[in-house]
């Protein structure tokens, strides 16, 4: 691959995480206050809490900024830890809507969404126009990305190297590691699982490695959490936890059943193309653990509190709240 292509890799990369921080911000500032008494006064039942987060997520673009979010919530005493619990579990379905997005080459009217976007900014006074129109430029903005990584990926079919790092992956475990630890680089699962959808529409990495690396970018996405919460409360810490362990249970679940079944081969012939391969096991992947770890969400307070005690805290509200 020439230096071009990999300097078109890099900005279609910068871009696409622009344009989704341009489209996060756009959002809050638009929901303002509403997004917070949605996620304090919407979120009293476990199946509400669920729902409030794949609705906000799926409008804010990034469950990590959800998570960030909920870690801000929690360091104010706003939310409880159960109540953020569920919310982690719906953020984590809402997220899949990117991909899903990318799957039916949503990408092809970005640049009328940039241009159209830019001309509200411009031109009118709004506040409310302007708030659209920066939503829509960032939408396109992020596409525009997304179309520029997909088109740098192409000559990698004859790279060596890169042959030989897919060989390598499709040991379900590396792929799983590799791809956890180029989404916590690169902090968004959105980017990585826009850059693992060209790469899968390339013919460049097979199913049933890319699978796998879906499954090890949930785990990356989690970095972003972890570090919101290193300077907050212990409850903050606790949110984190639980994301890093929502995954891993996830992706324990997915490589037994996939090695004991042929689950692989029917989201293959269900989705037809590579791109909605992945999409759809991505989706996949995180209904099914969320179905999974929904009615166990006590055990998993437990097991959190256990991993981090209880020290000089109070309860309120049915759940621990740190002074």
């Amino acid at each position: 691959m020439k230096i071009t292509n990999w300097l078109d890799l890099l900005g279609g990369l910068a871009l696409f995480l622009y344009g989704m921080q341009v489209l996060s911000d756009s959002l809050e500032d638009a929901a303002g206050d509403r997004l917070k008494t949605i996620l304090e006064k919407l979120t009293n039942t476990k199946f509400k809490g669920v729902l409030v987060g794949i609705g906000v997520t799926a409008a804010v673009q990034s469950s990590s900024a959800v998570t960030v979010m909920l870690i801000g919530f929690m360091n104010a005493s706003l939310m409880t830890l159960n109540r953020c619990i569920w919310v982690v579990m719906g953020s984590n379905i809402g997220t899949t809507i990117t991909a899903q997005m990318i799957a039916i080459n949503v990408g092809v009217v970005a640049p009328v969404f940039a241009v159209v976007g830019v001309f509200m900014c411009l031109f009118f006074k709004s506040r409310n126009v302007r708030g659209i129109g920066s939503v829509m430029t960032g939408f396109g903005i992020l596409f525009m990305g997304l179309n520029m990584m997909s088109a740098a990926v192409v000559p990698l079919q004859k790279e060596p190297v890169f042959i030989k790092l897919m060989t390598t992956l499709s040991n379900p475990i590396l792929a799983v590691l590799f791809a956890a630890a180029f989404t916590a680089l690169i902090q968004s699962s959105g980017a990585a699982v826009g850059i693992l959808s060209a790469l899968a529409t390339k013919g460049l990495v097979p199913f049933s490695t890319a699978a796998f690396m879906v499954c090890g970018l949930n785990i990356g996405t989690c970095i972003t959490a972890v570090l919101a919460s290193v300077t907050g409360c212990r409850n903050s810490k606790r949110i984190a936890t639980f994301h890093v362990l929502f995954n891993l249970v996830g992706t324990i679940f997915f490589l037994i059943i996939c090695s004991a079944t042929p689950l692989l081969s029917w989201i293959a012939e269900f989705s037809g193309t590579p791109a909605h391969q992945v999409a759809n096991f991505h989706t996949v992947f995180n209904i099914v653990t969320t179905v999974i770890m929904l009615p166990f969400d006590a055990v998993f307070m437990k097991l959190i509190y256990k991993l981090l005690p209880i020290k000089g805290e109070m309860l309120a509200e049915g759940s621990l709240i740190e002074e």
